[in-house]
Formats: structure tokens, sequence, C-alpha cells
């Protein structure tokens, strides 16, 4: 391996990029910085607005529900068939539906394993034969600080977010060889349209107090994080669990 400066470690100007998620808040803000760095961007999400923002980045966009199966097998070999190759995928599409566990619906736990979970899982088996033909590729997946920790409400979506450390770790064993790294990224609540939904009010600046920064993580914190884990510089890193949450779980 050539020797490593921060102008090549950085350069996605020969990488396709998938990012999920795309049309807002982290999606959107991982996007427009791999666009900065030369990236050729896949973009999907089941908001149709994702077409208008693959115009204003000068890529590609993709309507799709990755609750359904077979949507993501066909829209991956759509995105290979364009570009001819897959080398990033930043899974980052995800719901959350929040509710004492005792009035949890079956249906609400399971559109959200559906989607944080099982989504996930089947994006990254779709690309990873793509990227297993060139030896080198990255899975960069959003989980939860609540993957960590206990939050009221929240039990169907720290059990997908948990899962979702669980199983990035075993595609970094079984993966690794392969030239193939998968790793993880754990934000605290993030200044997104959801974020500040469901934080909003004096339960936000509760939160805020707690967290040692004092404050909730911006969406461009979190997607260069994902930047840096699909980068060359982090060649090493595999089977990582990031935590972006200002100090909040070390407490």
């Amino acid at each position: 391996m050539s020797k490593l400066t921060f102008a090549s470690a950085f350069d996605f100007s020969n990488k396709v990029v998938i990012v999920t998620g795309a049309a807002t808040g982290i999606g959107r803000a991982t996007a427009e910085l791999f666009a900065e760095r030369g990236a050729r961007l896949a973009l999907l999400d089941r908001d149709p607005a994702i077409e208008q923002v693959a115009q204003e980045l000068k890529c590609k966009g993709w309507v799709v529900d990755i609750s359904v199966a077979q949507q993501i097998s066909e829209v991956v070999e759509a995105v290979a068939a364009h570009f001819g190759r897959i080398d990033v995928l930043i899974n980052n599409a995800g719901i959350a539906i929040t509710a004492p566990a005792e009035e949890l619906s079956v249906e609400a736990w399971d559109k959200t394993m559906e989607i944080n979970l099982r989504g996930q899982f089947l994006l990254a088996k779709s690309v990873a034969p793509h990227m297993f033909k060139n030896a080198w590729g990255r899975v960069v997946t959003l989980s939860s600080q609540a993957a960590l920790i206990g939050i009221d409400g929240h039990t169907a979506y720290s059990a997908s977010k948990a899962g979702v450390i669980g199983m990035s770790q075993c595609l970094a064993l079984e993966w690794g060889p392969r030239g193939v790294t998968s790793n993880t990224i754990s934000p605290t609540v993030v200044e997104t349209e959801m974020g500040q939904k469901g934080w909003a009010g004096e339960i936000g600046v509760r939160a805020r107090a707690q967290i040692p920064t004092r404050r909730f993580a911006l969406p461009e914190e979190i997607g260069l994080a994902a930047l840096f884990l699909a980068s060359d510089a982090a060649a090493m890193i595999n089977g990582a669990n990031l935590v972006v949450d200002g100090g909040y779980t070390v407490q």
C-alpha cells in the first residue's frame, strides 16, 4: 500500500457512494460532503424529493422503500449498471416510532425492524458482491446512542440500533479478509427535522443539559464521521462503533 497523504486519503473521485435516506437530515448532509470530495453519488430515499436533491448535487437519485426486499435488490443492480461499480454504502435510512413498551404495537415493532435492521442488512448484502469484485469496500451503518443506553419510549428503536451494531461486527469479521470494512456510528440526538420534532421544548432542554458538551450534534458532524470511516484513512478501522454523543454515554 502506497504512503497515505491527507489529499489522497479523502479523495473519492474514483469512488461510487450510495447514501440512503439522503433527501434530508444526516443523509443529505453526508451526500453533500461526499460530493465535495468528488464522489460519484447514488442517493436513495422513499421521499420523491430525492430526485430534486440529486439534481442539486449533480448526481443520480432513486426513489426506493428499503422495507421492501425486492426494491433493494433492484435498486442496487440499477446503481451498479449505471456506474459500473459500487465502493461505499452509507446505511443511513431509518425511522423512530416511540411509545411506552406496554403500548408499542406489533406493527410499529415490525416496521422499525424492517427498515432499521432488515433493510440495512439487505442493502449491505446486496452491495457486497460488487465490492468483492474490486477487493475494496466500505459499509458504514448509522446506529444510535440508544443502542448503548436505555431511553424512555425507545424500545423498538433501541433494539433495532443495537442489532445494527451486532450485524456490523459480524460483517467486519466475514468481509474484512475480502477488503470490505464494516463500521457503525452512534450519534446522540442530531439537529435534524426528526430530532428537533422528537426533542422539542422542555424535554430537549433537559437532554442537552445532560450532555457534557451541552448541545445536540449537527448533521454535518455525523456526515464527517461517515466520510472518515469510508476513507482510506480508516482502512484499519473495522468492526468499530464510533460514538458521536458529546460524552453522554460515558457517564
